[in-house]
């Protein structure tokens, strides 16, 4: 059998059951409730650290080749238990997700276009050479999941439950291969607001074009831990210099590819005197980010200005900026879902980015029209209720 998956001028062609739908089955799900602890309240919800508090429960599915995958659990939320030799701990061979559960004003739950989600997940399992699954009646399970802990939703403002969704090599043998055998696994915690003023708090970035994220013919486009751990020196670096975002550049043109762990969009008027909101390409170098795509959607149907996927370069930003040309620069992606750019640390000189001095126009829209949507508070397919 043969499992086609495609990253823009990358595909990757696998052969073997593995890599086909494979057979999770939500109506085989084995739930075993134990409550144990409390919720944060509402009063300590906007102060909870992201990834410090975990809910009760996990969600747990097994895979072994020749066996496939076994009846999905939800357990109490604890320790797992692995050989030292499974080929996560050695050689990266896992994959996850992000994605995030909103309590609205009316006090129902709903996950922010989760398929796309699982479909991403889907498509790094497979570069992984990690099972493929279904990814509907995977996220069935997260949903069942969900209702047990629907009281680790916030109800504070602002807040949300997040959700990592994650799958890792287990089989206990030390070689550079396929892993036998598989764990999904997902666990939730609730997090407080990004912005813990309540407003926008502009970031300044290094972009120091040494480090480098991503290239032609990697795994940029993949959300694996591999492409996570390495940024992590780079990002310490940063804050030693006042900065609190890498902005990863590629190339002898120094093209921009991502800011920090978020996709960059930039507002400005191009050589044609058009106003533009323009992000980079999925050339291979960036992660199809769910926040960049909806936000482009979105964009599109405002028809406020072009809306396009286009490379553009530091040269690019500087000239715009010597030209007035430049209003606005932001990242996006789950976590923030819009981060405002007040600044770039380059060369040794601070670029200044006018995304305040403009009102933030771009930037605050993109982030109402998307929370709006995630909390409810406008009816949209993309917002899954977790009871329908």
């Amino acid at each position: 059998m043969l499992s086609t998956v495609k990253f823009a001028r990358r595909s990757f062609t696998f052969i073997g059951s593995r890599y086909a739908s494979t057979s999770i089955q939500a109506d085989r799900l084995k739930v075993k409730v134990d409550h144990r602890n409390s919720p944060p309240s509402e009063t300590e919800q906007p102060n909870l650290r992201f990834g410090h508090t975990f809910s009760d429960h996990m969600l747990k599915i097994a895979w072994k080749d020749g066996q496939g995958w076994g009846a999905p659990q939800i357990v109490p939320y604890g320790n797992l238990s692995l050989s030292p030799a499974a080929p996560a701990l050695h050689y990266a061979v896992e994959c996850f997700e992000g994605v995030k559960a909103y309590r609205g004003d009316d006090g129902r739950v709903r996950v922010f276009r989760p398929l796309e989600n699982m479909r991403r997940m889907s498509n790094s399992c497979k570069v992984s050479m990690l099972p493929d699954f279904d990814q509907e009646e995977v996220l069935k399970c997260i949903k069942e999941l969900l209702r047990v802990d629907r009281n680790w939703v916030p109800s504070a403002p602002d807040c949300s439950l997040y959700i990592r969704p994650t799958v890792i090599g287990t089989e206990p043998h030390l070689g550079v291969n396929a892993s036998g055998e598989a764990l999904l696994y997902v666990i939730t915690c609730p997090v407080g607001p990004y912005f813990k003023d309540g407003g926008f708090k502009p970031v300044r970035l290094l972009a120091d074009p040494k480090y480098v994220r991503a290239w032609p013919g990697g795994l940029g486009a993949s959300k694996l831990g591999s492409n996570y751990g390495p940024t992590i020196a780079p990002q310490k670096e940063a804050e030693a210099l006042g900065c609190t975002q890498i902005l990863w550049l590629f190339g002898p043109d120094e093209q921009i590819t991502e800011v920090g762990t978020m996709n960059m969009f930039m507002f400005w008027i191009n050589k044609n005197n058009e106003r533009e909101l323009i992000t980079p390409p999925l050339n291979g170098l960036i992660l199809p980010g769910v926040t960049r795509r909806s936000l482009l959607e979105l964009a599109e149907q405002w028809g406020e200005c072009k809306v396009r996927e286009g490379e553009f370069t530091m040269n690019d930003i500087l000239e715009a900026k010597a030209e007035n040309r430049l209003m606005e620069m932001f990242g996006a992606g789950t976590a923030c879902v819009v981060s405002p750019i007040g600044s770039i640390l380059y060369r040794g000189e601070v670029i200044e980015i006018p995304t305040m001095d403009t009102g933030a126009h771009m930037a605050r829209k993109c982030f109402k029209e998307l929370t709006d949507i995630q909390f409810g508070r406008v009816p949209h397919p993309w917002a899954m209720d977790i009871d329908e």
